[in-house]
């Protein structure tokens, strides 16, 4: 919101309890009422006439004024971008012209004089147009303006278009809020009571929703936090892994290799270690794949058949190369490890069956044994 929009309609509502407190007290005087008045009262001595003329003056105001803003508000929005101001300024017409209009009205009725309680009674109901007038402005433009920056990644990432409707609704309770303080403030109530009242609501609802707030900001810091993102695949500390599909405000939704959906709250989410396989400099996997032979099998055969075998899998990439390691000297045999790199995550499944099938294979013609698990059992006579 620009200063202009916001600071124009709270003062004149500040100055709206100060006017009608006056008009109560059996006098009307404001310095934008009494210079108006001083610029009428040459034209006629009829109380009548005079507040026609303003009625009349307000009205041609009102559409010079609606000109002269929309035309320089126009000159300045063509000079940036984004089409926000340009639809500010639509929204900008109709209340100046109302609020300009009203204000004649305030006038007429100080030319009138019609007594303490109807001047009074008159003067907050003009007032209470007024705020309500501009509380509808600032809902239509504060909803244009957390809609454009929705649409556009790069302004905030925390405003997107899944989480629009929560900061929209924000800012409409927190505007509702704003406008009903100027309301009661411009009849005189006591704020004392309703604030009480408003601190127990909110006491008793924070308490009944306290799991769906939790939920609530724990999606509002995981979407601008930004530690993954719709597509990709993630492991979390509990075990599970999956291609994330949707990243609501409530929870987020995984979609596993067996086509299984796992609803998870945000707040478990939030509060837990999220591996995310598809970050980095690039969306590429490393596969790690263990191979275990023999004791007496040649390891730098072995090496070779391996590293032909990850070189001749189309889902293996050429950048990073493949590589073979040896691990360990295990009980039963020479632990090995194959390295390499595929496109995507969701590539590994299918990766590791086309590799693990293509070793065994190899191994078995090559005459490499695969060790497995022995035991020897030795009777003697008794």
């Amino acid at each position: 919101m620009t200063p202009l929009t916001m600071v124009l309609p709270l003062s004149w509502i500040q100055a709206a309890g100060e006017a009608a407190s006056q008009a109560e007290s059996g006098r009307f005087a404001s310095p934008g009422i009494d210079r108006a008045r001083a610029l009428l009262e040459p034209l006629s001595g009829n109380a009548w006439v005079l507040a026609a003329a303003a009625l009349v003056a307000s009205v041609i105001v009102a559409k010079l004024a609606d000109l002269i803003l929309g035309q320089t508000l126009k000159a300045l929005a063509g000079r940036t971008s984004t089409l926000f101001d340009d639809r500010l300024i639509e929204l900008l017409h109709r209340p100046v012209i109302q609020t300009v209009v009203f204000f004649g009205v305030l006038v007429a009725l100080a030319f009138l004089e019609p007594g303490a309680a109807t001047t009074s009674f008159v003067t907050r109901l003009v007032w209470s147009v007024i705020a309500l007038v501009w509380t509808v402005f600032v809902l239509r433009a504060s909803n244009s303006l957390l809609r454009g920056v929705s649409e556009h990644d790069s302004v905030l990432h925390i405003i997107e278009p899944r989480t629009f409707p929560l900061f929209s609704n924000l800012a409409k309770v927190i505007i509702l809020a704003l406008s009903t303080w100027c309301l009661i403030s411009i009849w005189g109530a006591n704020m004392t009571g309703w604030l009480a009242s408003a601190g127990v609501v909110g006491l008793a609802i924070g308490f009944a929703a306290q799991d769906t707030l939790s939920n609530l900001f724990a999606g509002v810091f995981v979407i601008a936090d930004a530690p993954f993102r719709v597509g990709d695949y993630i492991v979390l500390d509990t075990g599970d892994r999956g291609r994330v599909v949707n990243i609501g405000l409530r929870s987020t939704r995984l979609m596993t290799r067996d086509d299984v959906e796992i609803t998870i709250p945000n707040s478990v989410i939030g509060g837990g270690r999220i591996t995310n396989q598809s970050s980095g400099k690039s969306p590429s996997m490393r596969i790690r794949l263990p191979v275990s032979v023999a004791y007496g099998s040649d390891i730098d055969a072995l090496r070779e058949i391996l590293n032909e075998i990850a070189r001749a899998e189309p889902l293996a990439l050429d950048e990073p190369a493949p590589r073979v390691r040896f691990r360990a000297m295990a009980d039963s045999g020479l632990n090995f490890e194959l390295m390499l790199w595929v496109q995507d995550p969701s590539l590994k499944g299918l990766a590791l069956d086309a590799l693990n099938t293509a070793i065994y294979k190899r191994l078995t013609v090559e005459g490499i044994e695969i060790p497995y698990p022995k035991r020897d059992v030795y009777l003697h006579n008794a």
